[in-house]
């Protein structure tokens, strides 16, 4: 009798688990993808622009971003890829291109010459390692970018690591963080601004040129 009992107990505690495990699973695989979660958020911003600024630097090699009237228009969205022209005062060069990959987010940095052709320095950028969180991911450098840096002299961003976060509801930051190097530039979110005049590298009708 005992023993019978014992096993009674074991199939009783058994279905427990078993029961749990299927609960938490549900739970688990109800639970939204952080990725996912971040890239929709910035997707609801498609269409606007908005004023930042410089919240992090350095005073000399920051200078002209400091000084400049500095706007990010969330320009061209789909279910994959985002681009974001970023405006430094008359400097149109520059978009960021966050897109959805097989393994995460990946964030690359589009500059252009004022003639629209790729600047050499340009599509540098990287993947996500992590999952992050909905409100904050992370692109260290890609070997791609790491090899663009050391062919062009730029060996001391061969360490960057971007960063792209939701500190709150109305704020958007980008952050570069190296050995010796942070920056950061703060967007705020709560209000629209006049969108500037057509990114280098995109046709009169607003289309992108790859």
């Amino acid at each position: 009798m005992p023993q019978s009992s014992g096993f009674g107990r074991t199939i009783k505690l058994s279905a427990v688990a078993a029961a749990t495990g299927l609960v938490l699973s549900a739970c688990t695989s109800a639970d939204p993808d952080p990725q996912d979660v971040f890239f929709d958020t910035l997707l609801a911003h498609c269409g606007n622009s908005y004023a930042g600024a410089v919240t992090i630097g350095d005073e000399a090699l920051d200078a002209d971003w400091i000084a400049a009237d500095i706007v990010i228009e969330v320009k061209e969205c789909s279910d994959q890829r985002i681009r974001i022209p970023l405006h430094v005062g008359d400097d149109h060069s520059r978009t960021w291109i966050i897109s959805r990959t097989e393994n995460g987010l990946e964030l690359k940095h589009d500059h252009r010459e004022r003639d629209g052709s790729h600047d050499p320095m340009t599509m540098y950028g990287g993947e996500t390692f992590s999952p992050g969180t909905p409100y904050s991911q992370s692109f260290p450098a890609d070997e791609y970018s790491k090899q663009l840096f050391a062919e062009l002299g730029a060996t001391a961003s061969i360490g960057n690591t971007w960063w792209v976060k939701f500190p709150d509801q109305n704020t958007l930051r980008y952050r570069l963080v190296r050995d010796d190097r942070e920056f950061q530039v703060d967007v705020d979110l709560s209000q629209t601004v006049e969108t500037p005049p057509a990114p280098w590298g995109w046709e009169d009708n607003y289309q992108y040129r790859d």
